[in-house]
């Protein structure tokens, strides 16, 4: 009889999706000779090699690639079946993993931990910020709860919360305030900063501009948008943000800030979350105080702008 345990495919599932038995250890808080002692463990078991063991990663077998997929598979239903427990119970309660994209999580997460643990005193959020790419195939694969992006997302399998819309500002030099706002085709024709790709939010403010693959060569990127508003401070020139971001990154930086004519840029801001969860009541409830959140503080940030 084969004794394969949960233990044995959360470790496994690392170690697949890190390709890393240094890192895959890490992921699972444990050292990597005891990751390795479980993945020994479990081939001798089942009786063949899971993985190829190189030098710097390792791949997986065919069978390794196969049982990965039932492993996922397997341990998404034990997570559900957690979740249908916790839902049963009434008030959230216990671990809440929530991811929240970078042009974001400064600027609410704050607000947002404050409200829900005031609501939820035995809720353990666990936040995590990374690119929405991330965040939803985190999601799926059940290692996340709910993830805050920009809609639509347009995942069949998620469900799609929206929480407020928000404007995009234009942000250049201090000596330029007052001057007259570019058209969407003039920005591109100044030097415009974004971010660096895969973030949504450069591909937004590329749309509004109606940037071609040419267009985008000649573009200059940072990795945050803290980098951004520093880089137009120093005269290098002008970017776009959200204007959720406005009071904390424009605080210290020698910049101007102006609004765009009607139709201006903008995004929604919303919450997904697996259409299979079990708590899908209680994120409903999640999602309404972070609306009430992220609506104050945007209208906050309209107000000191």
């Amino acid at each position: 009889m084969i004794n394969v345990t949960i233990k044995h495919l959360r470790y496994f599932d690392a170690l697949a999706r890190h390709g890393h038995f240094g890192r895959a250890a890490e992921a699972c808080a444990i050292t990597q000779p005891a990751m390795s002692i479980q993945i020994k463990e479990l081939e001798t078991m089942l009786g063949s090699p899971l993985v190829e063991r190189g030098p710097r990663q390792v791949r997986l077998t065919p069978l390794g690639e196969d049982f990965a997929e039932r492993a996922r598979d397997i341990l998404r239903s034990v997570d559900e079946l957690s979740d249908l427990a916790r839902a049963a119970d009434g008030p959230l309660i216990g671990r809440l993993r929530v991811g929240v994209i970078p042009t974001v999580a400064p600027y609410l997460l704050p607000e947002v931990i404050k409200s829900l643990s005031g609501r939820f005193p035995s809720l353990d959020l666990q936040p995590r910020e990374a690119k929405t790419e991330r965040l939803i195939e985190d999601l799926l694969e059940s290692r996340l709860d709910l993830a805050i992006v920009a809609l639509p997302i347009s995942e069949p399998a998620l469900r799609e919360f929206a929480l407020f819309e928000e404007d995009f500002v234009l942000v250049r030099p201090s000596e330029e305030v007052g001057m007259p706002i570019p058209s969407p085709e003039g920005l591109l024709k100044m030097r415009l900063l974004l971010l660096e790709e895969g973030h949504c939010f450069r591909d937004q403010a590329l749309s509004f501009c109606e940037a071609t693959p040419t267009a985008t060569r000649n573009l200059m990127e940072g990795s945050s948008l803290s980098t951004l508003v520093q880089m137009v401070g120093a005269g290098i020139g002008v970017t776009l943000i959200p204007e959720m971001a406005m009071p904390l990154e424009t605080q210290a930086a020698q910049v101007s800030v102006a609004r765009f004519k009607k139709p201006s840029p903008s995004r929604t801001i919303g919450m997904v979350w697996r259409k299979t969860t079990p708590l899908s009541d209680q994120l409903m409830e999640i999602g309404g105080i972070v609306r009430r959140v992220g609506t104050a503080t945007r209208d906050a940030a309209r107000l000191a702008g």
